[in-house]
């Protein structure tokens, strides 16, 4: 055995260490180079043979073959150890269960809407939509609402803060959808029988009333309507909407855009009409209705001889809360954005 033969077996394991695969394979090169019957344990074996001088030179090359081939096999091990893993753990991500995305519903608020409207349709009532920031004249001036009137002060009313217009007056976000009765009669398409559903404001915040709202507006405008005409529609509503079980009461009122007026109550659907906190008394406001003032009919360009109509607006979210089975006892909680909430309806 000389140094030529021994560097011929150190470049063979040095290639060998380099196609190495897997670790079946790098568990095999040990044993052929390492283990009791191995390359390096016959060269070993082979300096017995050797004078004293050949036998330092000889050994000093078989243990630098030795610590290069343990060193290569660590290596080797290592590295397809790592890829290993990473190989694993890519074929375990792609056999776990799909994730499903949690798929939402509308809001309930959304839900109401659309329910009240299909109720109306079988009566020929076509909803429209209005402006939410509409001037102070479609507001409250053609509806029969005086400047002096306390609806017009700062402390109800959300005012916008742009310019003042000499004839519309001022902005405002709509604290109700009557500003759509004076805009639909301008069309001038009688008669009418229209759905006016937007969101409002107001400067008011408790159980009952949200600073931010949304209210549907019913207009009929014809020849012959009276008072037999509202209240048929306004049972048909309620019976339909909230079940044969349920009862609605009309009050007189003094609203300026209708005359006469009425406000329309219902019985409470949390307390069964007992008595709550939420209704007081067994009975809830659901909104104002009446037959519409000659006034307003003549801002809206209708000729109040010949023609009459009734309104009715209501807030949405009020309306669903009466509803049975629904149990919410406190108008906040619908824009309160608790999923634990919301995703009971």
């Amino acid at each position: 055995m000389d140094l030529s033969s021994l560097s011929l077996a150190k470049n063979e394991i040095k290639e060998e260490l380099k196609t190495a695969d897997s670790l079946a394979a790098i568990e095999n090169l040990r044993v052929k180079f390492l283990g009791k019957n191995g390359v390096l344990k016959r060269l070993t074996a082979e300096l017995a043979s050797l004078s004293v001088e050949d036998k330092k030179q000889v050994g000093l090359v078989i243990n630098e073959i030795k610590q290069e081939v343990e060193t290569g096999l660590a290596l080797a091990t290592e590295q397809l150890s790592t890829q290993h893993k990473a190989d694993s753990l890519e074929d375990f991500v792609k056999t776990l269960p799909g994730k499903k995305p949690e798929i939402g519903h509308l809001h309930v608020t959304t839900q109401a809407i659309r329910e009240i409207v299909e109720v109306f349709k079988p009566l020929g009532f076509t909803r429209v939509r209005h402006p939410e920031i509409d001037w102070e004249y479609y507001a409250f001036e053609a509806l029969n609402i005086p400047a002096t009137h306390p609806a017009r002060d700062e402390w109800e009313t959300f005012f916008i803060d742009a310019p003042v217009d000499p004839k519309m007056s001022r902005q405002v976000i709509t604290p109700h959808t009557s500003n759509g009765q004076i805009r639909e009669m301008l069309k001038g398409d009688l008669p009418i029988r229209m759905l006016n559903i937007s969101r409002c404001g107001r400067r008011q915040s408790d159980i009952s009333h949200n600073p931010t709202f949304f209210q549907f507006e019913g207009l009929v405008v014809d020849k012959g309507i009276n008072i037999s005409h509202l209240k048929g529609v306004l049972n048909y509503f309620a019976k339909n909407f909230y079940g044969p079980d349920r009862q609605i009461r009309l009050r007189p009122y003094d609203f300026r855009f209708t005359e006469p007026s009425f406000e329309i109550d219902i019985s409470c659907g949390i307390c069964g009409g007992v008595g709550c906190k939420l209704c007081k008394g067994g009975w809830l406001e659901l909104g104002g209705a009446g037959m519409v003032h000659p006034n307003v009919l003549i801002a809206g360009g209708v000729d109040p001889t010949q023609y009459s109509g009734f309104a009715f607006g209501w807030g949405v979210e009020r309306v669903y809360m009466m509803k049975s089975g629904t149990r919410i006892d406190d108008i906040r909680h619908l824009l309160g954005n608790d999923l634990k909430f919301l995703e009971q309806f």
